[in-house]
């Protein structure tokens, strides 16, 4: 039998199933980030389990490392909720109470945001500057637009991923 170099396997096996893996892991939690890290983890524990690797069903145990990490995450995130009642909440000021720097870093971080939205290609620079800079609803920007509810939404999410991108990027880069 072939003796499997390890790290050409695991580079064989992202190379085929990354795409996968992350779309299970992104159903699972509802979160592209949360996903990113768990396709990271997928691959981490295949191959540290490569000896126990059965590579006719490679696509069904990636899956299945995927799916068991998305349950343990879920898992442990539902373990860290907190049920809070409103008594127990700090009283925050209103934004006339604001301090400067608190006003000047939301200011500076909203003029950030409608940056990255105003770089979006069309049409999604503007669905993406009316939802998130200005916070109309779907319902209001279709309106504004003239266009269905149902496209604006997809707009809507499809900015959402390509802001998600874009900031995770520059993140990378600062």
């Amino acid at each position: 039998m072939e003796k499997i170099d390890p790290k050409e396997k695991l580079t064989e096996l992202m190379d085929k199933y990354k795409d996968l893996v992350f779309s299970v892991c992104l159903k699972m939690t509802g979160d592209y980030f949360t996903a990113e890290d768990i396709t990271q983890e997928t691959f981490i524990l295949a191959y540290k389990n490569l000896n126990r690797f059965d590579p006719k069903a490679e696509k069904a145990w990636l899956c299945k490392i995927a799916a068991n990490k998305c349950i343990d995450f879920l898992r442990s995130a539902k373990q860290r909720e907190v049920a809070t009642s409103e008594e127990d909440l700090p009283n925050v000021p209103t934004e006339s109470g604001d301090e400067p720097l608190d006003k000047c870093l939301n200011k500076n971080i909203l003029e950030e945001l409608k940056e990255n939205c105003k770089a979006l290609p069309e049409p999604y620079n503007e669905v993406a500057t009316d939802y998130f800079v200005y916070e109309l609803t779907a319902k209001e920007i279709a309106e504004k637009r003239g266009s269905p509810l149902k496209t604006t939404q997809t707009h809507i999410y499809r900015a959402r991923e390509m802001l998600k991108k874009t900031i995770r990027k520059e993140d990378l880069l600062a």
